[in-house]
């Protein structure tokens, strides 16, 4: 992960005895050089393997987040070319950009902003922590029309099928195209993902899909393969079952070694560490801003629903003039700022915090966005989930599920860390009294807060 300190996972390695061991990289870094490691508080996985590029739970650069993103979609085009799958040049950049050479991140980003060839395929992203991933993916194909799934039911809306994800903390997904034909079309389809632990998610999805329109040739994109031997057997023998071609895709391969009892161990350090988060002091309050952006009428504000080439190229039109909204609303001296997107909603809330980074050059512009995942913190430069904010949920979930999280955000006791301006950028659907009381009123006792809803688009 970025910068030249401690290894972000050595803390659990020291205390659970789990280990990351690296393997190939098509992508031009090693596993260990993308991951860090996070306890999960989750009874039926220990860890987490935590991404410096995915702009989930790090806040990172947004141009080295796309960047990896488009990365992983040049591979993917690649492959569906029928050419080897490797970085070449670009994975120099993605490795000094890890490093924090200045410049890099922007490099790799402007070396891969246009496609290098349009392919026609349907590129499907997971919620909710691939939603920008998958997004970032399709726009290197040039001809993709993206799609990612959700886990937010839309009245009146008839999904065009769903899937399990056995491991995570929600484990439903839901796939809501505006247009069902999309998915119907003779091209290939190709499953963007964070990461690929065992292969049973996208497992769970071919074999969804696969049964309501067959197809001959399905992508596995992912940004890190950590999977077993008989997990790849597993895949292989459904690509046999299925009469289709399955190709794999990822920036880097290797493997995560679990000691034996390891979920025991994991919880035990759950309950030794839980209460120690940081008290939040609710009299400090630095006030927050409400600005209009000018959302295109029509346009998707993401890929629930459906995303094509041409409301790609619309958006770029529009993301400058955006950002200058945002650029002019921060307060004045800001020298580190976070834009903060929220659950699935991260493509264009990473394109905004791109586009204000290009035009504050000399302004430290960082992204991440919130999430449903509960994870352990432990605020040592060793562990890569330092802090975390807890909040409610402010989307009116159907699931019942109330706590939400923000996970270093808080500069904990790191002052160097704090962020002195933070954008936060919400859908309607999340704009809501329970973001006033909760999400916002959090992230005002830590900075003044910009706050910019889009309108949803419709099914």
């Amino acid at each position: 992960m970025s910068g030249r300190g401690r290894w972000p996972g050595e803390w659990v390695a020291h205390r659970l005895g789990v280990r990351t061991v690296d393997g190939a990289a098509p992508g031009g870094v090693r596993l260990g050089a993308l991951t860090g490691l996070a306890v999960r508080r989750n009874p039926r996985r220990a860890h987490l393997l935590v991404s410096g590029v995915l702009g989930k739970h790090v806040p990172a650069d947004p141009r080295i987040v796309h960047g990896a993103g488009l990365l992983l979609g040049e591979l993917v085009r690649l492959r569906l070319r029928g050419r080897e799958s490797t970085a070449g040049p670009y994975g120099a950049l993605l490795a000094n950009a890890l490093h924090g050479t200045r410049g890099s991140a922007a490099a790799l980003r402007d070396r891969l902003r246009e496609p290098k060839g349009a392919v026609d395929a349907v590129v499907l992203g997971y919620a909710e922590t691939a939603t920008a991933l998958g997004h970032s993916a399709a726009d290197a194909l040039g001809g993709a029309t993206y799609l990612h799934s959700t886990r937010r039911h839309v009245p009146g809306v008839v999904p065009y099928g769903g899937f399990e994800e056995e491991h995570s903390h929600a484990t439903g997904h839901l796939l809501l195209p505006s247009d069902p034909s999309v998915l119907d079309r003779d091209v290939p389809l190709v499953l963007v993902d964070d990461e690929m632990s065992t292969g049973r998610t996208a497992f769970n999805t071919l074999r969804a899909l696969h049964a309501v329109r067959p197809r001959d040739r399905y992508v596995l994109a992912s940004l890190v393969d950590v999977r077993g031997e008989a997990d790849r057997v597993r895949m292989r023998n459904l690509a046999g079952e299925l009469n289709a071609g399955i190709d794999v895709v990822t920036l880097a391969t290797g493997r995560v070694e679990l000691p034996p009892g390891v979920l025991d161990a994991a919880q035990a350090v759950v309950a030794e560490m839980s209460g120690r988060d940081r008290e939040i002091d609710y009299r400090v309050d630095h006030g927050a801003v409400r600005v209009g952006l000018g959302w295109p009428p029509g346009l998707p504000e993401g890929g629930r629903h459906g995303f094509t080439p041409a409301d790609r190229r619309r958006l770029e039109k529009e993301l400058a003039p955006m950002a200058a909204v945002l650029a002019s609303a921060l307060p004045d001296g800001a020298s580190r700022v976070l834009v903060l997107g929220t659950e699935e909603f991260m493509y264009v809330p990473l394109r905004l915090a791109e586009a204000l980074a290009d035009a504050l050059p000399w302004t430290t512009v960082r992204f991440s966005t919130t999430t449903r995942s509960p994870v352990l913190a432990v605020d040592d430069p060793g562990y890569a989930i330092r802090t975390r904010l807890v909040f409610p949920a402010h989307d009116n979930p159907p699931d019942g599920a109330t706590k939400r999280y923000a996970y270093n955000v808080d500069p904990g006791g790191d002052p160097s860390r704090a962020f002195d301006a933070i954008v936060l950028l919400v859908d309607d659907q999340g704009d809501t009294p329970d973001l006033v009381d909760g999400l916002l009123a959090v992230l005002r006792t830590l900075a003044p807060v910009v706050l910019a809803a889009l309108p949803g688009a419709r099914a």
